[in-house]
């Protein structure tokens, strides 16, 4: 493995710790301090907003100039965030970060809007053939990180009688600040071989191929829409809905968490052997289908250890696949348009992803539990059966190309 993927793998995991904390804590820090159901879930969208508003210009920028410098600027931002969290309460600051820095998305240790860049530049000594394996480790390292944070989401109960019951949730944000400062450090460091085209146009490709690339890439802004969504509804407000559902703590919540991050990782690191087995196409389909199936009976257990295995279960194989998914979508463009399919990966997820906490914090805030799962399960379970009828021609077709040695 080069040594820029090596580092590249490492910034994942030290991103991703501060991530895992933020995921089980922020929305309750948030309810600690007085804010309303709704008044979190509009503030999570917002920060899925401005990150898809970067996310695309960030992409197309980092195609034509070198993806290192936007890597560095993120983490440098994180710090100024995290520094800025951790010493105010103001609602007006804190809002800013959150929606600047996108805290508490649990982007499972990816760079945010910046991440387009990230996946372009890990893609840069990896052959096609062990793109499904390398991104399947990275999405596992991410989940490990995020394991260890959910964790480290339970070191406010420890605070609570000396800093007060909000005060307890923001030595969290130091978490973020140390890691993201590891990864300047590490990121600074690290080479990159992409150089920067300037004001160079791009070499003309065959028609053909340019059709293929731009059909792929419509199909994929098309289906991430009900992925997006789906993954508003539930995730960024799980620890919140736990809250409501079972009267339970942070305490009780960063376990069930880390252990779904955890048993994500192992499922991640399954899902790239089985890439190279069946393909990365059908490894995704029967994974979000089982995840579906779960995602419908996950509102009617009655007891909190009950939703918090199958929460877990559900994450495996869920969001076990996402290393197959970027791996499809890295492969299947030129290297010149890797950052740009990447931002459109993750914008056409972003867009509707933020516009899901609003709705679900509204849903839970009013009582309505378990309406969010069903809407997710629906649009996911859309998804999943589209997933393959879209996408299996141009793996074969991809599959085929690299046998005839194109």
């Amino acid at each position: 493995m080069a040594p820029a993927t090596r580092r590249l793998l490492s910034a994942r995991f030290w991103r991703s710790i501060g991530q895992g904390a933020l995921v089980v804590d922020l929305a309750l820090y948030l309810h600690a301090l007085g804010w309303h159901g709704v008044s979190i879930g509009l503030v999570l969208s917002g920060g899925g907003l401005v990150g898809a508003a970067l996310n695309i210009t960030i992409g197309v920028t980092s195609d034509r100039l070198r993806r290192k410098p936007f890597l560095l600027a993120y983490e440098a931002m994180c710090c100024g965030c995290a520094l800025i969290a951790m010493g105010t309460t103001s609602a007006f600051w804190l809002s800013a970060v959150i929606i600047l820095a996108g805290f508490g998305k649990g982007a499972n240790g990816s760079a945010g809007p910046f991440m387009p860049a990230e996946q372009a530049w890990l893609a840069e000594a990896i052959v096609p053939q062990r793109r499904g394996m390398v991104y399947s480790l990275n999405t596992a390292i991410g989940f490990v990180g995020m394991a260890i944070g959910a964790l480290c989401a339970g070191i406010p109960a420890f605070l609570v009688a000396s800093l007060g019951r909000s005060g307890s949730f923001r030595p969290l944000f130091g978490l973020v600040l140390l890691g993201n400062a590891i990864n300047f450090v590490l990121l600074l460091g690290t080479p990159e071989l992409h150089q920067s085209r300037g004001q160079e146009r791009p070499k003309p490709q065959p028609r053909k191929q340019q059709r293929r690339e731009n059909s792929f890439l419509w199909r994929l802004v098309g289906l991430n829409a009900f992925n997006g969504m789906a993954v508003g509804l539930t995730g960024p407000l799980m620890a919140y809905w736990f809250s409501k559902r079972f009267g339970v703590g942070p305490a009780e919540i960063g376990p069930v968490l880390a252990g779904a991050f955890a048993i994500t990782a192992v499922a991640a690191l399954a899902a790239g052997k089985l890439t190279e087995r069946i393909g990365l196409v059908r490894t995704v389909v029967w994974g979000r289908t089982g995840g579906v199936l779960l995602l419908l009976l996950l509102p009617l257990m009655p007891f909190y250890v009950l939703a918090s295995l199958l929460y877990m279960l559900r994450s495996a194989l869920n969001r076990g696949t996402v290393g197959a998914r970027q791996a499809l979508v890295i492969s299947s463009v030129r290297d010149e348009r890797r950052g740009m399919a990447s931002s459109l990966n993750a914008l056409s997820m972003q867009v509707p992803q933020a516009v899901g906490p609003a709705i679900a914090g509204a849903l839970i805030g009013a009582g309505w539990l378990a309406t969010p799962f069903y809407l997710a399960a629906l649009l996911q379970g859309t998804y999943a059966l589209l997933y393959g009828r879209a996408f299996a021609p141009y793996e074969r077709a991809m599959t085929a190309e690299l046998g005839n040695g194109k």
